[in-house]
C-alpha cells in the first residue's frame, strides 16, 4: 500500500522527492516532509459551485506531491519537477493580488517567453502567502521545496491548481506549527484562486481535495458549506453488482483559465440571470447568486432570460437536481447502481455542452467516444470544459478494453491532438482517492 489511498504515492515516488529536497537543503532525507493534494473529478454539479449550487466529486490516486524542510529563516527556495528555473521569496514579504499587477509585467514584455515560464509556477505559492497573510496570519518561517504532479500525465481539468494551492497551504502551516481545519484551507485556497489569480471559480475543487475521504463520494452545499461523505457499497461483496474503474482520457487542449475569458464570462452570465429572476420576483436587493433564486420564481420568470442566460440558468437548475438525484439514500451512488449513476453523468455533460456552452470541438469528440467505450457506465469532460480532459467511470472487468478503444478513436478523429499526448498517459486507469494530507 502505498502513503496515499492504496497506491499514491508509492514509495519510490516519496523516496524520490525526499532524497531530492535533502540535495537542495544538505540535510538528512528523514526529516523531508512530503505533502500528498490529490487531483479531484466531479461527477455531478459541475458549473453550479460558483452560484452556491450543490457538488458532488472524488479524488483520484494521481496529484501533486511537495516535499519540504523548514528552511530555519524566512526564505522560501522551490524547485519543480515540470518547470524550469527556481523561486525565491520570502514568507515576510507582503504579496499582492497578481492580477492586479498584471501592468507591472506589461514593462517587460521583452523578455523571453522563457523567463516568464520560469518564474510564473511560483504565482500559487505567494498567493497561498498571501491568503495566510490576509486573514492575520504572521508567518516566520520559510521552507526549501521540490513541486511535481504526476509524471506524464496533463493535468488540465483535473483541478491542478487547486492541488497545488492546497499544497502550498499546508506545507507553509506545517513549517510554522499552524493547525488549520480543512474548512478554513477551503476558504484560504479560494482566496489564492479568486482574489490572488483573478479568477471567478467556486470551492469545488479545493473542497474535494480536502473533504475527501477514500471510497466515499463527496457531496457540498456551495451556499451553505455543508458537507457529507458517501460511502460507496462494497460492489464486489455483492456479485450482482459490478465495481468500477476511472478513465481519465486526455485531449492534447491546453491552457490555464486564468488566460482564458470563456470562464469568468459564464459566472457573469449566471450572475445576470440571476439579477433578472430576482428584480421580477421582487426581490432586488438579494445578492444575484442563481442558489438565492427559488426554483418558482424561476419557473415563473425565466421567459425574461435571454436564450444565452435562459440556458446558462436552466443547466445551474438541472444540475442540482441531478445531484440531488444522485446522492439520494435510496438512489445510483449507495445502492450500486452504477448504471443509473453513470446515465446521470452523461446528462450532466450534456447539459455543459448544450445549456453552459463550454466544451471545445475535440473534447466533445473525446466524450462522444468514451460514450461508445466498452464497458463505460457514464462520461462527461471534466472540469471547466475550455481544455484538458474527460473521464468516465467503466466496469472494471472492461476498463484496459475501453482504455485501448478509446486510445484508436481519439488518434483517428483528432491525430495532431494525440500526437502531443504521452502515449501511456493519453488514457489512465484510475482508483478512487483520499483527501490531502502531509506525510
Amino acid at each position: 500500500m502505498g502513503g496515499f489511498g492504496l497506491s499514491w504515492p508509492t514509495e519510490a515516488e516519496v523516496d524520490e522527492i525526499r532524497n531530492k529536497v535533502s540535495e537542495m537543503a544538505g540535510t538528512n532525507a528523514e526529516e523531508v516532509r512530503v505533502v500528498v493534494s490529490p487531483y479531484r473529478i466531479c461527477p455531478l454539479g459541475a458549473h453550479v459551485d460558483h452560484q452556491g449550487g450543490t457538488v458532488s466529486a472524488m479524488t483520484i490516486d494521481k496529484g501533486i506531491l511537495l516535499g519540504f524542510i523548514p528552511s530555519g529563516d524566512t526564505q522560501v527556495v522551490l524547485q519543480s519537477g515540470q518547470f524550469k528555473g527556481e523561486v525565491r521569496i520570502r514568507v515576510d514579504e507582503i504579496q499582492r493580488p497578481k492580477h492586479t499587477i498584471k501592468e507591472n509585467y506589461s514593462n517587460h514584455a521583452s523578455e523571453s517567453g522563457k523567463v516568464e515560464e520560469e518564474c510564473s509556477w511560483g504565482n500559487y505559492a505567494r498567493g497561498a502567502l498571501y491568503a495566510l497573510q490576509s486573514r492575520g496570519n504572521n508567518l516566520s518561517q520559510g521552507i526549501i521545496g521540490y513541486i511535481c504532479g504526476s509524471k506524464s500525465l496533463d493535468s488540465s481539468g483535473l483541478s491542478s491548481s487547486a492541488a497545488v494551492g492546497v499544497a502550498y497551504l499546508l506545507a507553509f502551516e506545517c513549517a510554522n506549527s499552524m493547525e488549520v481545519s480543512p474548512v478554513d484551507n477551503i476558504e484560504y485556497d479560494r482566496l489564492i484562486e479568486n482574489e490572488y489569480l483573478g479568477l471567478r471559480n467556486g470551492i469545488l475543487d479545493q473542497s474535494a481535495i480536502l473533504l475527501s475521504s477514500y471510497g466515499c463520494l463527496t457531496c457540498m452545499n456551495c451556499k451553505t458549506k455543508e458537507y457529507k461523505l458517501i460511502p460507496q457499497q462494497k460492489f464486489q461483496e455483492n456479485h450482482k453488482k459490478k465495481s468500477y474503474k476511472i478513465l481519465l482520457a486526455l485531449s492534447g487542449l491546453k491552457g490555464a483559465l486564468t488566460n482564458n475569458p470563456g470562464y469568468n464570462h459564464r459566472v457573469a452570465e449566471c450572475q445576470e440571470a440571476a439579477r433578472v429572476i430576482l428584480c421580477a420576483s421582487g426581490k432586488a436587493e438579494v445578492d444575484p447568486l442563481l442558489c438565492n433564486v427559488e426554483e418558482e420564481d424561476y419557473e415563473a420568470h425565466k421567459s425574461k432570460l435571454d436564450p444565452n442566460l435562459a440556458k446558462r440558468a436552466e443547466h445551474y437548475f438541472s444540475e442540482n437536481k441531478r445531484v440531488i438525484e444522485g446522492t439520494m439514500l435510496l438512489f445510483s451512488w449507495k445502492s450500486g447502481d452504477l448504471e443509473k449513476f453513470g446515465k446521470l453523468i452523461s446528462n450532466s455533460g450534456l447539459s455543459s455542452i448544450q445549456n453552459y456552452e463550454c466544451g471545445s470541438e475535440p473534447l466533445i469528440q473525446l466524450n462522444a467516444i468514451l460514450q461508445g467505450a466498452p464497458g463505460v457506465f457514464g462520461a462527461r469532460f471534466s472540469g471547466a470544459g475550455f481544455r484538458g480532459c474527460c473521464i468516465a467511470l467503466v466496469d472494471a472487468n472492461l476498463a484496459e478494453e475501453a482504455a485501448s478503444y478509446v486510445r484508436k478513436q481519439y488518434q483517428n478523429l483528432q491525430p495532431q491532438l494525440a500526437s502531443q499526448i504521452n502515449k501511456d498517459a493519453a488514457v489512465s486507469i484510475c482508483e478512487v482517492g483520499d483527501c490531502a494530507h502531509v506525510i
